[in-house]
């Protein structure tokens, strides 16, 4: 008789042997095998309650020192790290508030000293006048105003987060303003498509005035056809290549509309213009102005004064009634500093001149420019006085901005000069020059459709707006003209080739 064959193959050694199935992975082991496996799983087992023991002392361990705790130890370090910015923020904000007291004195001081100093030129001069009296009057109550006035310095605490962060918020004191990149078109943009098949332009001295100043590749040759479509037009939501801007006090903005031979008024947050001088038809009648190209708003009468371009002459409408001021001179850019001395830049004679109130029958000043090689300037456009009455300009085709302290018999480059580019330290045609509370300098840098930021004696500047190629979407600009801050510090840029005006809210 044969008896039953019940072995089976080791798993560890690979014999044939009776074998027994180890429950737990279903291998089947020799008898000395399968003890050894079962040595090796309890082995197993005293490790993971070794393990286990050793991580039940840890959390005991931590139960009596909650600190040790990964978590713990992170809000720990949170709590460190905050108090270490709240303090080391408070103490800027200290020092920050120190640092603006005589800064603020000085420019009261500053104030009311240039306001006693006119008051004697007056007594000197005996030009007393109900002008004179009034503008006196309105300079004395708004240094009071602001003496009195502790609103342009305070705290600002942002209490959304959970800590509350406090920082100083004053005109004179922010450093880094910054502007939404997608603007919002204020005046004009409604154009329709058309094809102007001749330029208006006969060949005269003029044509290459405004050949270089309404800018670059679009008038290679004044007296050939200009075949550039364009959006544009002459209803009163409509502006045709738009030069110099002003903004008043209560963010109306005065266009120059250079090719509708007007100036414009855009009261605040409305959706058409209404015309404030011209407006019938190019000429130098009464009436007419003939490629306006930069326009300021005396605040003192409420006057506007034109750079009548093409009429080469500076004109004044009040209450609908002409003035000329000044004749024969290739007016480009206008200014009026807190005297209310009038500048006006000679793109021809290369400088600028200054003229009294009133007195303006004279040559005036020379106070920028002129032929000697130091401060020689090639065709200045726009031009900014500051409170200090040093005059900023730009010098077209040197691809500069220059600035003339008072009385200076030279100038400095602060921004650009480093021939024509699109790099970070280069200007191409640089047209609308303004300079902010802070005495940073803000160009439009025409050919290269941006508007740059310059800090005066930094050798590069920054793009603020536009720069992403020429064209007409909200982030972009096609050759920009001229340029205004409002009370707000939103930055307005005359986008000239869309014939438009752009608004870059400021970001706070």
């Amino acid at each position: 008789m044969t008896m039953a064959n019940n072995k089976t193959t080791c798993f560890t050694c690979n014999t044939e042997k009776i074998t027994y199935s180890c429950e737990g992975c279903s291998k089947r082991f020799c008898l000395t095998h399968l003890t050894e496996h079962q040595q090796i799983l309890n082995d197993e087992l005293n490790h993971i309650t070794n393990e286990y023991n050793e991580f039940k002392e840890t959390i005991n361990e931590q139960k009596q020192n909650p600190q040790i705790d990964l978590l713990i130890k992170q809000i720990d370090q949170w709590e460190t790290n905050s108090i270490e910015i709240i303090q080391q923020k408070a103490e800027d904000c200290r020092k920050t508030a120190m640092e603006y007291l005589p800064t603020f004195f000085n420019d009261i001081e500053m104030k009311f000293n240039n306001l006693n100093e006119q008051i004697k030129e007056i007594h000197q001069e005996n030009e007393c006048n109900e002008i004179n009296l009034n503008y006196l009057r309105n300079e004395l109550i708004e240094i009071t105003q602001e003496l009195n006035n502790p609103s342009k310095i305070s705290i600002k605490e942002d209490s959304q987060s959970f800590i509350n962060e406090i920082s100083i918020i004053s005109s004179k004191i922010s450093r880094f303003n910054k502007w939404k990149q997608n603007a919002i078109t204020v005046a004009g943009g409604n154009g329709q498509e058309q094809k102007l098949n001749e330029l208006d332009y006969p060949n005269t001295i003029l044509a290459y005035q405004y050949r270089h100043l309404l800018t670059s590749d679009y008038w290679q040759d004044p007296t050939v056809e200009w075949k550039r479509n364009a959006k544009q037009g002459q209803e009163l939501n409509q502006l045709n290549r738009p030069g110099g801007i002003f903004i008043d006090k209560n963010k109306n903005i005065f266009i120059a509309d250079s090719l509708n031979h007007r100036i414009v008024k855009w009261k605040y947050n409305t959706k058409e213009g209404q015309i404030n001088a011209g407006g019938n038809g190019q000429g130098n009648r009464i009436g007419q102005l003939n490629c306006p190209v930069d326009v300021i708003v005396d605040q003192r009468n409420h006057s506007i004064i034109i750079a009548d371009g093409k009429n080469r002459r500076v004109i004044q409408w009040l209450n609908q009634k002409q003035q000329i001021l000044i004749e024969n001179i290739h007016c480009c850019g206008l200014a009026m500093d807190k005297h209310g001395f009038l500048y006006v830049s000679d793109s021809w004679n290369n400088e600028v001149r200054r003229w009294k109130i009133g007195e303006y029958n004279n040559e005036g000043i020379v106070v920028a420019g002129g032929y000697d090689q130091r401060n020689q300037l090639n065709y200045p456009t726009f031009i900014f006085v500051d409170e200090d009455q040093s005059v900023y300009v730009s010098d077209r085709n040197n691809h500069r901005v220059m600035k003339w302290r008072k009385d200076a018999k030279e100038g400095t480059i602060v921004a650009g000069g480093n021939g024509q580019g699109r790099n970070l330290n280069q200007l191409s045609c640089p047209q609308g020059v303004v300079i902010n509370r802070l005495g940073e300098i803000y160009v439009a840098d025409s050919n290269n459709n941006r508007v740059m930021r310059w800090r005066e004696g930094k050798e590069e500047g920054k793009v603020v707006a536009g720069g992403n190629d020429g064209g007409s979407e909200s982030d972009q600009l096609n050759s920009p003209m001229g340029l205004a801050f409002d009370d707000e510090e939103n930055l307005y840029v005359v986008d000239s080739d869309n014939h438009r005006i752009q608004k870059f809210e400021m970001i706070l």
